[in-house]
């Protein structure tokens, strides 16, 4: 189905504002992602700085008790260094612990905790190193054997393990979360991509119909112009022939109608002449009238009125006859057609039983094609001319030969049907091939009655239903009638007024 420009408009807003929203969903959803991301990545340092605190301060404390459990056993000073080292860097990793863990409020909760146990853990550090520098090396292993030094470290382990293993979870937990977001960033990107993609395919799917459309309708443009030159053509020679026929009935009219007319005044010049002599004899005023006007006077009552008024009455006739004729071509020109649906194989058969008692009557045969068409037309019109046609059939059938009529049709594309009318009768010489169909003509010997108006009729009728009448003959083989019908006069009648 054609797109019409509205809905090309439509159609082109309507993509264009599914692709605003599919891209800028695509970036909404990019830029929310990414900051989830973000925030995620920014926490998950922050965790991994707090673990490593916790991790070092424990490592710290631990380098401490070793180097004091070694100083204690052997008493040399060279153990001592790692417990001096550590103790050191205790304070600043805890700073840093505490520091870190500040931003997480559970975190923060356990410093108080571990700033007192890590208190308590130097000072009984502090207490056995002080025992061992100052000779009381029993004193310093009887506190390391109190276990309150390993209970201080177990309860330190404790807390900064908490610390580590929390954030070991939630390290977990932002990674996933981090993959999660980057998934569902790339699905995203995709299924915007494919939506946006749609939407590029549905534009130019739109676009490229729209185009066809123009092309098509371009190339109907053409069509129907060239179309219109060829009906313009068309018209032109239809017109042109109208106009000679008219020029052409103009002039068998006025010189058919003329020639009786001639006739009567004539005539009347004869009446005239008549009277003059009866006038002398009657008006004599008491005078007797010579031998010859009396002579003159009888033969004007009794053969000189008589013969002038016979052909007065015989061109007024002719007359009435040739002005009959022109007013029932006329009035069938002026008639309103009836379109409806006509079975010419029927009609022609009904014509052909209207006349059958007179083809019996030469031993004679009508043959109809049983392919004949079914047609939009008027009836009544085509009734007339298979009417006249069988009628001229009968009349002018060969002397001596039984009457043969056939009737057939094939489809001629654009020209509509054709219907040939066929009969083996007298023949029309080539010649007056045309002139038959001239109104008040007609060809060969004038052995038969009739005013010459049957076939100009037919072709008056054949044009007012769209169609056209010709004829193939020679004298003495008969004749074909070629009819050509427009299948629907319906669209005829609309072309012609378009």
């Amino acid at each position: 189905m054609p797109i019409s420009n509205a809905a090309f408009v439509r159609s082109t807003i309507i993509l264009l504002i599914a692709g605003m929203i599919a891209l800028l969903g695509i970036v909404g959803t990019s830029l929310l992602l990414g900051s989830k991301v973000q925030a995620y990545f920014a926490e998950l340092i922050e965790i991994r700085a707090t673990r490593s605190a916790a991790a070092d301060l424990l490592s710290t404390l631990k380098d401490a008790e070793t180097g004091q459990r070694g100083f204690v056993i052997t008493g040399e000073a060279g153990f001592r260094a790692p417990y001096d080292d550590a103790l050191k860097a205790v304070s600043e990793r805890q700073k840093s612990l505490a520091e870190k863990a500040a931003r997480f409020p559970e975190y923060a909760a356990r410093i108080p905790t571990i700033d007192r146990l890590i208190a308590d853990k130097l000072g009984e550090l502090a207490d056995t190193v002080t025992a061992i520098q100052e000779g009381r090396s029993s004193d310093a292993v009887a506190q390391v054997k109190t276990d309150r030094g390993r209970i201080l470290m177990d309860q330190l382990r404790d807390q900064l393990g908490n610390i580590m293993d929390d954030a070991d979870r939630r390290l977990q937990e932002g990674v996933v979360d981090m993959l999660w977001s980057a998934g569902a960033l790339r699905w995203t990107t995709i299924i915007g991509a494919i939506a946006i993609i749609g939407v590029m395919g549905g534009a130019a799917t739109v676009v490229a119909q729209y185009t066809r459309d123009i092309v098509v309708a371009r190339r109907e443009v053409e069509t129907l112009n060239a179309t219109l030159e060829r009906r313009v053509d068309e018209r032109t020679e239809e017109l042109i022939r109208a106009n000679q026929e008219v020029q052409r009935f103009a002039y068998i009219v006025t010189h058919d109608l003329r020639a009786p007319l001639v006739n009567i005044m004539g005539f009347t010049s004869e009446l005239q002449a008549s009277l003059s002599s009866i006038q002398n004899y009657v008006l004599a005023d008491g005078k007797a009238p010579s031998e010859a006007d009396i002579l003159e006077a009888r033969r004007a009552a009794s053969e000189d009125l008589p013969e002038a008024i016979g052909f007065i009455r015989s061109s007024t006739k002719k007359m009435d006859g040739l002005i009959n004729a022109i007013l029932k071509i006329s009035r069938d020109g002026r008639r309103e057609l009836r379109i409806e649906r006509v079975d010419l194989k029927a009609l022609v058969e009904g014509g052909a039983a209207a006349v059958n008692h007179q083809v019996s009557e030469s031993d004679g045969e009508v043959t109809i094609d049983g392919n004949l068409p079914t047609v939009i037309s008027d009836r009544l019109s085509l009734e007339q001319v298979f009417g006249n046609l069988f009628d001229n059939a009968i009349k002018y059938q060969s002397p001596g030969r039984p009457l043969r009529v056939s009737v057939s049709a094939r489809n001629g594309g654009r020209a509509g049907f054709v219907i040939e009318f066929t009969d083996n009768g007298r023949g029309i010489a080539p010649e007056d091939h045309e002139r038959v169909f001239e109104l008040f003509r007609r060809s060969g010997t004038q052995d038969k009655p009739g005013e010459g108006i049957g076939l100009a009729h037919v072709r008056s009728l054949m044009r007012n239903l769209g169609g056209d009448i010709v004829i193939r003959s020679e004298l003495g083989q008969g004749a074909t009638f070629v009819l050509r019908l427009p299948p629907d006069l319906s669209k005829v009648v609309r072309s012609m007024q378009a």
